[in-house]
């Protein structure tokens, strides 16, 4: 006999999780829409010269090769890959289909990407990404960059996941101050940043001596540093920047672009509290160009980022000459998922059956079908109990799933024309007219109702 179990890296859950899975999914589409993005999918292999297209060595270990019998027994070399993000099949999507998008185009797509991880806690071969991007032709307004933060403040608020900060910056204004200090190198400042990036893992001072092995005087470490280490509002920060004796353009337009972006962000009734200006942030250092995006669940920052993203320049420019800038963002929501179930914060969800008919008695059966097709045509979710068996075990399998309403109808109260009405919820029930068993039960299944 061989033993069920499931290959690791995947995530396989029960259906009283499931349900909650497909509400943290079924909310960010919501959101997605709400903002005016429209829904794309893509294969999920693609041709491997295709995908690969952009990957690094290290990226390519953890691609997953796609390869029929066939093929095999032929010798004939892998020519599909399972994709590892979603970010390169837009690229693809964009620069096949450019002639029939509309510009800006605005495209949320949530579907499950591969990648060979290590088997181990919080790593995922296969998951969930919710990704949001914007594509312009030729340009992008900087007022992009503010609308991506505001869609994820909305959903992360109805999910109900507890406080959590937006941390953004602009790689312009770093890169530009240290091109002001004389370190035009690219290679360096690419070195100088990954360092800036260890801050909140190494601490200020290894930081500060590794960028002034990489170069950097002392008092440009130092001002570099306190610079980052800035608290206060997104307000102040700007203040602190504006006072910066720093005349490069790139650093300038870094400035005029991130104000921009807190401006926006303020006319969009965007809390403050969920977001926070932060210079540290230098992730994407060979891929965003301007804007990035890092947010973190206040209460549990050893989760790390739960949603990234950034601006970059050219979304597409190994399948296309036409100039492609974008802004995006990503929800890896298994790994979310994962997290908050492991520390049990995930949000309650109701069953997605409303209503279960119990069997009090068999000779009725055919009156408990008829009662369910009534219910359903009310729009309601029913199900029926459709074997005889014990009322504190029909209870238990409510329970268990999740269900809030039972209706009860014996012999008496076929007799008189009433329902028993459960809340399982609450423990208590009602007997009514079966003319106001409709009305009772939309009242019952109200948001609040007690």
């Amino acid at each position: 006999m061989i033993q069920p179990r499931t290959t690791t890296g995947t995530l396989e859950l029960l259906p009283r999780e499931q349900m909650i899975f497909q509400h943290m999914l079924d909310t960010i589409r919501r959101g997605y829409e709400r903002f005016g993005f429209v829904q794309i999918e893509t294969p999920v292999f693609e041709l491997k010269d295709i995908l690969l297209t952009k990957s690094g060595g290290e990226t390519e270990k953890q691609v997953y090769y796609v390869q029929s019998t066939g093929g095999l027994q032929q010798g004939h070399e892998a020519d599909l890959a399972l994709r590892f993000d979603l970010t390169v099949p837009l690229a693809r999507y964009v620069a096949q289909h450019e002639r029939d998008l509309a510009f800006p185009f605005r495209r949320y797509q949530m579907q499950r990407v591969y990648r060979g991880e290590r088997a181990q806690k919080g790593r995922f071969r296969e998951f969930y990404q919710c990704d949001i991007d914007v594509i312009g032709k030729d340009k992008l307004d900087p007022a992009y960059d503010a609308e991506i933060p505001a869609i994820i403040v909305q959903i992360f608020e109805e999910l109900k996941i507890g406080d959590f900060t937006i941390h953004f910056s602009n790689r312009k204004i770093l890169l530009g101050l240290l091109a002001s200090f004389g370190i035009e190198d690219a290679e360096k400042q690419k070195l100088i940043l990954r360092e800036i990036d260890k801050l909140d893992k190494i601490g200020t001072a290894k930081v500060r001596e590794a960028i002034i092995t990489l170069g950097m005087s002392d008092a440009q470490a130092g001002g570099i540093l306190n610079l980052i280490a800035h608290t206060g509002s997104n307000d102040e920060i700007l203040t602190a920047l504006q006072a910066q004796k720093a005349d490069h353009p790139l650093f300038q337009q870094g400035l005029s672009e991130v104000t921009q972006t807190v401006n926006a962000l303020k006319a969009l009734g965007v809390p403050e509290k969920r977001t926070r200006l932060n210079l540290a942030i230098a992730r994407g250092l060979d891929y965003y160009t301007g804007t990035v995006y890092e947010t973190l669940i206040d209460a549990h920052p050893e989760f790390g980022s739960v949603c990234s993203g950034g601006r970059y320049d050219d979304l597409a420019s190994f399948y296309t000459k036409s100039k492609l800038p974008g802004v995006g963002i990503s929800i890896g929501l298994t790994r979310l998922f994962d997290q908050l179930n492991t520390h049990k914060l995930l949000p309650s969800v109701p069953s997605h059956v409303q209503i279960l008919i119990m069997q009090l008695d068999p000779q009725l059966s055919a009156e408990y079908l008829k009662l369910a097709a009534e219910l359903r045509r009310a729009g309601f979710n029913v199900e029926n109990y459709l074997e005889p068996a014990k009322l504190d075990k029909q209870l238990k399998y409510a329970d268990k799933a999740g269900i809030p309403i039972g209706i009860l109808i014996g012999s008496n109260e076929q007799a008189k024309g009433t329902v028993v009405i459960k809340d399982l919820m609450i423990k208590q029930q009602v007997e009514v007219p079966q003319a106001e068993m409709i009305a009772k039960l939309k009242a019952m299944l109200q948001p609040g109702h007690e």
